[in-house]
């Protein structure tokens, strides 16, 4: 009897990203493994999303109006048929030829469910800016450091779907970071020492109303998960909130001392 070959699913939302979809797509299209299908769930874009869509008879899309990202990303959760699912946002992509070695890795280790890696964030044109790296994703960690969640190198078992349900939809900035929060409360995230990721960072998806919003939410989700909140975790929300104020620089000439002396 010959070897069954995973299958992976990626889903990609998206909306008016028609200056880095391409990058997206190339970057899944590209990679050393066969068994694979990519799902864009696009939101409406009135830009040229759908004329490059239609350039790549691979892929398999929607287009219709959704109630936010984490709508969107669950309708290509219930539209997939793999074994291993991820998401990829549509101004990220993936380091080249890294399938083959994500699935050598749930076939080498069958109680992995969750599985991650490095990230390398660069800016709008691709130029690097800095690396998250290392074993460091644990759920204790992660309750503490919500910056550390690595989505674009995430990838899980469609069990995982089966046994913690979708993303929370009413949640719109943060709904990957309670995700993997409520993974991690049943599952272990295992580590693959390899860089699997690029992160886009650029002004235009760092909006203060973002980081505002971003701020609350996160308050919502580690309040849930973790009601006697620590000193370190009210002072990393309050630095976010800060973030999105207009006084920022201002307050951070206050605010810098105070984490300085709490390391």
């Amino acid at each position: 009897m010959s070897k069954r070959i995973l299958k992976i699913s990626i889903i990609t939302p998206t909306l008016n990203q028609a200056e880095f979809i391409e990058d997206t797509i190339k970057s899944v299209l590209n990679q050393n493994y066969e068994n694979y299908e990519h799902i864009i769930i696009d939101g409406g874009s009135s830009d040229s999303t759908l004329k490059i869509l239609q350039k790549y008879p691979h892929l398999k899309w929607i287009s219709e109006k959704d109630n936010g990202q984490a709508d969107a990303i669950n309708k290509g959760f219930r539209l997939a048929r793999g074994d291993i699912i991820a998401w990829l946002n549509s101004d990220d992509f993936y380091e080249e030829n890294i399938f083959g070695d994500i699935v050598s890795f749930f076939e080498s280790n069958p109680s992995c469910k969750f599985l991650y890696g490095d990230i390398t964030y660069v800016n709008k044109d691709k130029k690097f800016l800095y690396k998250l790296t290392g074993a460091d994703l644990n759920y204790q960690n992660l309750l503490l450091h919500p910056d550390i969640v690595r989505q674009p190198s995430c990838f899980w078992h469609k069990d995982v779907l089966e046994q913690v349900g979708f993303l929370t939809e009413n949640l719109h900035v943060v709904m990957d970071y309670e995700f993997f929060l409520r993974i991690g409360k049943k599952y272990e995230y295992f580590y693959l020492n390899r860089n699997i990721s690029f992160f886009r960072s650029y002004n235009e998806n760092k909006t203060n109303l973002l980081l505002r919003k971003q701020a609350k939410e996160l308050y919502k989700v580690m309040k849930y998960y973790n009601p006697n909140m620590n000193f370190k975790s009210y002072k990393f929300l309050f630095g976010r909130y800060l973030d999105s104020l207009n006084e920022e620089n201002f307050f951070r000439k206050i605010l810098n001392p105070l984490r300085k002396g709490t390391k």
